[in-house]
C-alpha cells in the first residue's frame, strides 16, 4: 500500500497519535506533564562551586534555568563536527552562570559580586596564579567579551569588547604579573564568505585504497563553502591584555585549535590547525602543527607537525602515528613531554614496548630524552617533582589499568608499578590522587615521601562508601585517614592542608540536599557546614528509597535504586505499576559485574531526563537497574547480548514482583541513546513488559559497521552480532507498545535522528503499536524548557495509557 504519510523532521514538529488501527498525522502544540512532574522539573538549580587553589574561598556559581526553544532556534552552523553560533563567533549550545558570589571558608562571609554585565552568561573561569583576579567570558546575542573580578574589593569590569573566539573553546592563560593571553578572533579576517548561488563543481572524495575505518561522526564538512566558513570562524589571533585594557596582538593569526603557557611564561604552545581538511572525521581529527613561541609571539620552534587523523586502524586500543598528548611538565619551568605508538597506533601488533613517552627542555634545540617506555596505551602522568612522578596506562580490551612509579631525573629507567587492576573493578580501585599548587601555579601531587594521598569511591558490598587515604607506593599499602560514614554519602572535594587533615567534603543523604563542609581530623572539632542549600524537592521528600540486590539466573549479582510513593507499604498495599530505566554495560568479568554500584544515601537527585518523576503518579520505580553483559576471556560481551539482556530483566522483574511491590502485568522500560537500544532489543526479544519509552537510540547497527559502544569489531568481522543486536532487523518480533522520542539535531556518533525514522516505518510497517515524536532543536540531550515539559507530558501519556491502564 502506498505510504501517504511520509515522515519529515526538517519540517514543523509534529506528533503521530494513534487511533484504533489507523494512524494519523496531527500537528500538537508543546504540552506540559501533570502538576505535581512539572514543580519537580522546573525546582531551582542549585549553584555549582569551585574552590580557590589554596582553598580559602568558595565560588558559588549560580545558574539559570533551561532555555527557551526560542534561544535554541538561534541560527548554528554545523562544520567540522562543531555546533557554531555565527552571530558570538561561539559555541551554539552550552551552558552558562548567571551570577557569581564568594564565600570565605574560614568565616562563612558571602559576598556578592558587583558590576557583572546585565543578563549576563558567563563561563570560562581563571583565577590569576596569586588569587587577586578571576577572569571569565561573557556572551551576549553578538560576541563574546573578556571580563575581571578583583577577589579582595569583588568588582567586576570589561576588559575587552566582543572579540574573544570560543569556537574551539575559550582558552585563558594568565601571567606571574597578571596579564591574560586569550585567543580573539583575528580582527583582519574580512567578510564572512557568501554562500554560492551555484556550486563550482560536484564534491568528490577518493581513497586511494588505504583502509580508513571511522566512526559515524555527525555535523561533517560536506563541502568547499563549509570548508571555508569553518576556516573563517576558526581564524584567531592569540592576544595579550593586561588590567588596564592594554591590548597586543602576538604572532601570526591561524586557525588556532588551543593555546598553552609554559609554568615558567616564558613560551606559549600552540596547535594550529592547517589544509587539507576532511569530509570523513571531525576538526579534533584534522591536520595541525604544534609551535612554541616566544613572549613577543616569534616562533621558536615546531614541535610536530600532526597529519590529517583519517587512517587509523579499529579498536578502541587503536591511535595515531607519531606525537600526540603535547603538554608542559608541570614542575619545570618550560619541558614539554609527549607520546609516540610504536606498533604503528594498530592494537594487533604485539609488542613489550608498545608506547614510548619523551620529553624535550626548553629552549628545544636538543634531541627529546625517553623518559619511560609502556606496555599498554598510555593515560597520562601525575607530575611531582624530579625525582617522582606517576605514570597511567591502560588497555581498553581486557579493562586493565597499570600506574607505575617513575623518577624523571633518570629517563628510562623501568619504573616500579604500584597499581594494577582492572577499570571496571570499583571494589579494589584507590582512587586519584589529590593536588596541590606548585611554585608555577601548576597541580602537582599532594604527598609526605613516599605517600601519596588519594580520594576513591570507595565501592563495596554495600555500595559506595568514599575515602580518603595516603597510599604507600614504595609498601603499595594504602592508609585510610577518613571514611564516609552511614546514613550519609559524603566525599572530599579539596584538601586544605599539607597533611590532609583538614579538607572540604560534600555531604548529602537520601533527603539532605548536598552541602560543603569543613572537616579537620587532625584538631578533632566538630565539621563546619559550609553552605546551606535549600532542598530543591519538597514534594518528594517521604518517599521511600532502596538500594536492592538480587540474582540473574546464572547466579550472577545485580542491583538497582527502587523509589516507592510515600506511605507505601509492599505487601500490604496493592502492587503498583512499575517504571524501569535502565543502561546496560559490558564486562569482561563476572565478578566485577557483579559489584554494586551507587549508594543508598546518595540524594535523590532528578534531572529532566530521570524516570523518578513517576513516584509523585502512583509508580514503582527501578533505577539504575544493572543490565551487565559479560564476556570471560577471550569471548566478546556482545556474542551474548540478547541472552544476558532478557537475563537481567526477568531478574529485575522477578524481585520487584517477589519483593510486593510490583504487578507484574504492569511494567514498562525505558531508556536514553544506548538505553534505548537496549529497549527495544528488550521489546524485540522477550513479552515480559507492558510498554517502552526509548529516547534517542541507534537502532539498525549496520549505520555503524566500525563499532558502537564497547564493541570494536567491524560489521563486516561480526555480522551476526550487529544484526541480532539491532532491534531495526528485528522490528517484526515487536507486539509491545513503544515510544520513540528523537531530538532533531542530535550530534552524537551514531544516533543520527534516520535512526528513529527508519525503526519508526519498520515498526509500523509491521503493525506494531508506536508512537514517534522528533523535539526541533534538540541535540542529544534535550535543553529547552518546552522540549523537557513535551518530552514528560509525552511519557505521562504513554505509561499512562499502556502500563497503568492496561487491563
Amino acid at each position: 500500500m502506498k505510504n501517504i504519510f511520509r515522515i519529515s523532521f526538517y519540517t514543523s514538529f509534529f506528533c503521530f497519535l494513534i487511533i484504533g488501527e489507523a494512524l494519523a498525522q496531527e500537528p500538537l502544540s508543546y504540552q506540559k506533564p501533570p502538576k505535581e512532574i512539572e514543580e519537580l522539573a522546573n525546582a531551582p538549580l542549585t549553584p555549582f562551586v569551585n574552590f580557590t587553589q589554596t582553598g580559602d574561598k568558595m565560588l558559588l556559581l549560580e545558574r539559570p534555568g533551561s532555555p527557551s526553544i526560542e534561544e535554541l532556534a538561534q541560527p548554528e552552523l554545523r562544520l567540522a563536527g562543531i555546533r557554531i553560533n555565527p552571530a558570538t563567533n561561539g559555541p551554539s549550545r552550552t551552558g552558562s552562570i548567571d551570577n557569581v558570589k564568594v564565600k570565605n571558608v574560614r568565616n562563612g562571609q558571602e559576598t556578592q559580586v558587583k558590576g557583572l554585565p546585565s543578563n549576563p552568561r558567563l563561563g570560562s573561569f581563571s583565577l590569576s596564579k596569586d588569587e587577586r583576579y578571576l577572569a571569565l567570558t561573557n556572551t551576549s546575542n553578538t560576541g563574546i567579551s573578556l571580563w575581571v573580578v578583583d577577589m579582595e574589593t569583588f568588582e567586576a569590569k570589561k576588559l575587552t569588547e566582543e572579540i574573544v573566539n570560543g569556537v574551539y573553546g575559550s582558552d585563558i592563560s594568565w601571567t606571574s604579573d597578571n596579564q591574560i593571553i586569550f585567543k580573539g578572533i583575528n580582527p583582519n579576517r574580512g567578510n564572512k564568505p557568501e554562500s554560492p548561488l551555484a556550486p563550482v563543481g560536484p564534491t568528490i572524495q577518493e581513497t586511494a585504497g588505504n583502509a580508513a575505518p571511522s566512526r559515524t561522526y555527525q555535523d561533517l564538512l560536506g563541502n568547499p563553502y563549509d570548508e571555508a566558513l569553518f576556516a573563517y570562524f576558526m581564524d584567531s589571533q592569540v592576544m595579550k591584555i593586561d588590567l588596564n585594557g592594554n591590548l597586543l596582538s602576538l604572532g601570526n593569526s591561524g586557525l588556532i585549535k588551543s593555546i598553552s603557557m609554559s609554568p615558567d611564561d616564558r613560551y606559549i604552545m600552540v596547535d594550529l590547525i592547517q589544509k587539507p581538511f576532511s569530509y570523513l572525521v571531525p576538526a579534533s581529527r584534522f591536520p595541525y602543527h604544534v609551535e612554541v613561541w616566544d613572549q613577543t609571539g616569534s616562533k621558536v620552534k615546531t614541535i610536530a607537525e600532526i597529519p590529517l587523523d583519517e587512517v587509523r586502524p579499529t579498536g578502541f586500543d587503536a591511535t595515531v602515528t607519531g606525537p600526540r598528548s603535547i603538554n608542559w611538565r608541570a614542575d619545570k619551568p618550560a619541558t614539554l613531554y609527549w607520546v609516540e605508538a610504536q606498533d604503528g597506533g594498530d592494537p594487533k601488533v604485539e609488542m613489550e614496548e608498545r608506547e614510548i613517552v619523551y620529553m624535550q627542555d626548553a629552549p628545544f634545540t636538543s634531541d627529546p630524552v625517553k623518559l619511560a617506555s609502556l606496555g599498554y596505551r598510555y593515560r597520562g602522568i601525575y607530575w611531582s617533582d624530579d625525582n617522582f612522578a606517576l605514570l597511567n596506562e591502560g588497555w581498553f580490551a581486557s579493562r586493565q589499568q597499570k600506574i607505575s612509579r617513575i623518577n624523571p631525573s633518570k629517563p628510562g629507567d623501568k619504573g616500579d608499578v604500584i597499581i594494577e587492576r582492572s577499570s571496571d573493578d570499583i571494589y579494589n580501585d584507590p582512587g586519584s590522587p589529590v593536588f596541590t599548587n606548585n611554585q608555577y601555579g601548576r597541580n602537582v601531587l599532594l604527598r609526605k615521601g613516599d605517600e601519596v594521598y588519594m580520594t576513591s569511591e570507595g565501592g563495596s558490598p554495600d555500595g559506595s562508601m568514599p575515602y580518603l587515604s595516603a597510599f604507600d607506593t614504595k609498601q603499595k599499602t594504602e592508609k585510610i585517614l577518613w571514611r564516609s560514614q552511614a546514613p550519609f554519602y559524603e566525599r572530599v572535594v579539596k584538601v586544605l592542608s599539607p597533611d590532609a587533615t583538614e579538607f572540604v567534603t560534600l555531604k548529602e543523604s537520601t533527603d539532605l540536599q548536598p552541602n560543603y563542609w569543613l572537616v579537620n581530623i587532625k584538631r578533632r572539632i566538630a565539621p563546619m557546614q559550609l553552605t546551606e542549600f535549600a532542598h530543591p524537592y519538597e514534594s518528594i521528600k517521604g518517599i521511600n528509597k532502596q538500594l536492592v540486590q538480587y540474582k540473574r539466573n546464572d547466579g550472577l549479582n545485580l542491583s538497582a535504586t527502587v523509589y516507592t510513593p510515600e506511605g507505601y507499604e509492599p505487601g500490604k498495599d496493592a502492587p503498583l505499576p512499575v517504571l524501569m530505566w535502565a543502561y546496560p554495560r559490558e564486562y569482561k568479568s563476572a565478578a566485577v559485574a557483579a559489584q554494586v554500584r551507587g549508594s543508598k544515601y546518595n540524594f535523590t537527585r532528578i534531572s529532566w531526563g530521570s524516570p523518578i518523576f513517576w513516584v509523585t503518579q502512583g509508580y514503582a520505580i527501578m533505577d539504575q537497574t544493572e543490565m551487565p553483559i559479560v564476556g570471560e576471556g577471550d569471548e566478546e560481551p556482545n556474542d551474548y547480548f540478547v541472552e544476558q539482556l532478557v537475563a537481567n530483566a526477568e531478574a529485575a522483574i522477578d524481585f520487584i514482583v517477589d519483593a510486593g511491590i510490583g504487578d507484574r502485568n504492569k511494567i514498562a522500560v525505558g531508556g536514553h541513546s544506548y538505553g534505548a537500544f537496549m529497549t527495544a532489543n528488550l521489546l524485540s526479544h522477550s513479552d515480559l513488559f507492558a510498554a517502552g519509552i526509548a529516547r534517542s537510540g541507534a537502532y539498525n547497527r549496520t549505520l555503524t559497521p566500525f563499532g558502537f559502544q564497547y564493541e570494536q569489531r567491524t560489521y563486516w568481522e561480526a555480522p551476526d552480532v550487529y544484526n541480532t543486536m539491532s532491534p531495526f532487523m528485528n522490528a517484526n518480533k515487536v507486539k509491545t507498545p513503544i515510544l520513540l522520542i528523537h531530538g532533531e539535531a542530535d550530534n552524537n556518533s551514531g544516533t543520527f535522528p534516520i535512526q528513529s525514522e527508519r525503526y519508526y516505518n519498520a515498526l509500523k510497517g509491521h503493525g506494531a503499536t508506536t508512537r514517534l515524536v522528533f523535539l526541533p532543536h534538540e541535540s542529544h540531550g534535550y535543553a529547552a524548557k518546552e522540549s523537557t515539559m513535551h518530552t514528560l507530558w509525552e511519557q505521562h501519556q504513554w505509561l499512562e495509557k499502556w502500563v497503568k491502564g492496561r487491563e
